[in-house]
């Protein structure tokens, strides 16, 4: 990837959809934050040259850059169309694409990238928060609506088993009490779990590291949470069975989601006050301690904190990712793939980025049992 022969270091494909516009923001903060204002050139890029227009505008307004729009490229192209792909594709050193449900629409973009020697970043898991935009909730519906699909293209892939170290993780029933955050959870339904699986079958295979098992649920808080989620858990997994579910589910996501998903997405004031924590609760081995000695003898308690998720945290994290690829090359994996945040970014300084750019990374406690 030789930025000095494309005119843009990146462009946001994408950037008048509801997530695309804010990482065009994001993409204009970091050229402040980093002061590489003049040193990042970057451009958006969709269907509509006004749409656009109008992006970079509020951007431009809502960060106190009046020259701002002069100062981006835009790009016509349009998802259907190869040739307009590869174009954009040959302007960019990396693409943001966030055209999606990507199962529709991310693999052309792919395509383009890998044909042009481009590298491409996406969203590889939906973002939940408080209130969430009708296009992810597309994704779900489609997502579950395929699972027999993606079922049987792990098995055509036909992997070796990754090992298993220690005594196998026990799964927790759908509905269980969280003793270590005194509230119920549920298990979570979105890629995470498949993200990681993917990252510790690469750590193992090519860097020949212990593979970790995970688990993934959300906390619940009380009973009446609970059952709310229940009800509108049991009416999305039988709408999503059939096609003409399918269009329901689609067409009135606010209530079949019990309010969390619309059309309209967040409001401002939503995502100003909305926030998330993750924890990550772990067992394993001490320095000369194996599993050959008996059960895990040591404990971790780790935790992510960050801004709104669905549409603050990912830009952040997408736009970071990008200004990893732009300059800690050396670092990155020395052979071209697909690859999972975790895979790629292993032994960069993206945690780093992602602190400096409110997104807080902590180990929590650590002790030997």
């Amino acid at each position: 990837m030789e930025t000095s022969q494309r005119p843009y270091h990146l462009v946001v494909f994408g950037a008048s959809g509801f997530t695309g516009q804010f990482v065009a923001e994001e993409v204009a903060r970091e050229q402040v934050a980093s002061g590489q204002s003049s040193s990042l050139p970057w451009a958006v890029a969709g269907r509509s040259r006004e749409k656009l227009q109008r992006v970079l505008e509020r951007a431009a307004l809502k960060l106190g850059r009046p020259t701002l729009s002069s100062e981006v490229g835009i790009i016509i192209c349009d998802v259907t169309n190869p040739a307009s792909l590869d174009e954009m594709a040959k302007q960019a050193a990396i693409v943001l694409n966030c055209v999606g449900p990507y199962r529709f629409y991310g693999e052309p973009v792919v395509k383009a990238c890998v044909e042009n020697g481009t590298s491409c970043i996406d969203i590889c898991g939906e973002p939940q928060g408080l209130c969430i935009h009708d296009g992810t909730w597309k994704s779900a519906v489609y997502g579950f609506g395929d699972q027999s699909n993606l079922k049987k293209l792990r098995n055509e892939a036909n992997l070796k088993p990754v090992p298993i170290i220690g005594p196998k993780l026990k799964r927790r029933w759908p509905l269980s009490y969280c003793r270590e955050l005194s509230s119920y959870s549920v298990p979570f339904l979105g890629a995470d779990v498949s993200v990681v699986r993917r990252t510790q079958r690469y750590l193992h295979e090519n860097l020949e590291q212990s593979p970790v098992q995970y688990a993934a649920y959300i906390n619940m808080g009380g009973i009446t949470s609970v059952i709310k989620l229940m009800f509108a858990g049991l009416f999305f997994l039988f709408f999503v069975r059939f096609g003409i579910g399918r269009q329901l589910l689609i067409k009135f996501p606010w209530l079949f989601s019990f309010g969390y998903f619309s059309k309209q997405g967040p409001t401002q004031k939503q995502m100003d006050g909305s926030s998330f924590t993750l924890r990550f609760f772990g067992q394993g081995y001490s320095q000369g301690f194996g599993p050959e000695k008996g059960k895990p003898n040591t404990r971790i308690c780790t935790q992510v904190k960050g801004p709104e998720p669905g549409y603050v945290a990912t830009p952040i994290a997408m736009v970071q990712a990008a200004m990893t690829l732009l300059n800690d090359a050396s670092d990155l994996p020395s052979m071209g793939g697909v690859f999972t945040p975790g895979a790629a970014f292993f032994r960069t300084k993206l945690i780093d980025r992602l602190n400096q750019r409110g997104m807080e990374f902590s180990v929590i406690s650590s002790s030997e049992v």
